[in-house]
């Protein structure tokens, strides 16, 4: 066979990518983030989080010793895993008047955003431009080269 092995030879151990002790992998650059404003709505919480705002207090008052957010985690998921679409209601009730207010909200920002964008572009078209006359002698014409026309 062209290129195989024979049955005497053995495999050689391919070398391996070696990592030098107290070498430091370079981690990737971060991708710049932009600035968050501070004046837009927040987005409002999952019928799940409503029932873990209500559901932490009453977890607390039972368990006044526990300190692990974990464990109140664990708790509040399985509890509103075990509980019906009946129990649900209440909770998802006020999450859908939460997530109402929100939108009206957002509306009321995107719509300032938006006229506050439009007084910025007419603050730019009010301002004078500046043409670049770079390609153009003093007496207004267009400098021309005459190297070819002197063969």
């Amino acid at each position: 066979m062209k290129g195989g092995r024979s049955k005497g030879e053995t495999k050689k151990a391919e070398p391996k990518l070696s990592v030098k002790k107290g070498a430091v992998a370079k981690k990737p650059a971060k991708k710049a983030k932009t600035e968050k404003d501070p004046n837009k709505p927040k987005r409002p919480a999952s019928a799940f989080f409503v029932f873990m705002e209500e559901f932490r207090k009453t977890y607390k008052e039972k368990h006044p010793n526990n300190k692990s957010v974990a464990a109140v985690g664990k708790a509040g998921g399985d509890k509103w895993k075990s509980m019906s679409d009946a129990e649900k209601g209440p909770y998802i009730a006020r999450a859908d008047k939460r997530r109402a207010e929100y939108e009206k909200k957002l509306q009321a920002y995107n719509k300032k955003q938006s006229e506050g964008a439009a007084a910025e572009e007419e603050s730019d078209k009010s301002r004078s431009e500046v043409n670049d006359e770079d390609e153009e002698d003093e007496d207004g014409s267009a400098e021309q080269d005459d190297d070819d026309d002197e063969e």
